[in-house]
């Protein structure tokens, strides 16, 4: 057995010698490919990059909506009516003589 693998890493050492010039080129084009897999502009980190950006496009879609939601209820705040709706629902507020009940989920 050691006999053989002495003869293969004889032939493949005699191979790399015999044809110095493809051997580079091999290893060149193998160290493009790696680096172009792997490098930080490769395409595993543009695939990574990809996928933040669309968190970040829907993060940002979700905080433009809430900033809508904020503006209508800053706009109904001038008007008694949403002030006393906001005053029952969030904080249980209620008028004299009703009588107030609260349902909680499970």
């Amino acid at each position: 057995m050691k006999e053989v693998l002495s003869r293969i890493a004889a032939e493949i050492f005699t191979y790399i010698w015999s044809n110095p010039k493809k051997i580079f080129i091999l290893a060149v084009i193998g160290v493009l490919v790696l680096w172009g897999v792997f490098g930080d502009y490769g395409i595993i980190a543009r695939l990574r990059m990809e996928a933040d950006h669309r968190a970040l496009k829907d993060r940002m879609e979700r905080e433009e909506k809430k900033i809508v939601g904020n503006r209508e209820k800053i706009r109904d705040v001038n008007q008694p009516d949403a002030v006393e709706k906001i005053a029952r629902e969030k904080y249980n507020f209620r008028k004299e003589g009703e009588t107030l009940f609260i349902i909680r989920e499970k």
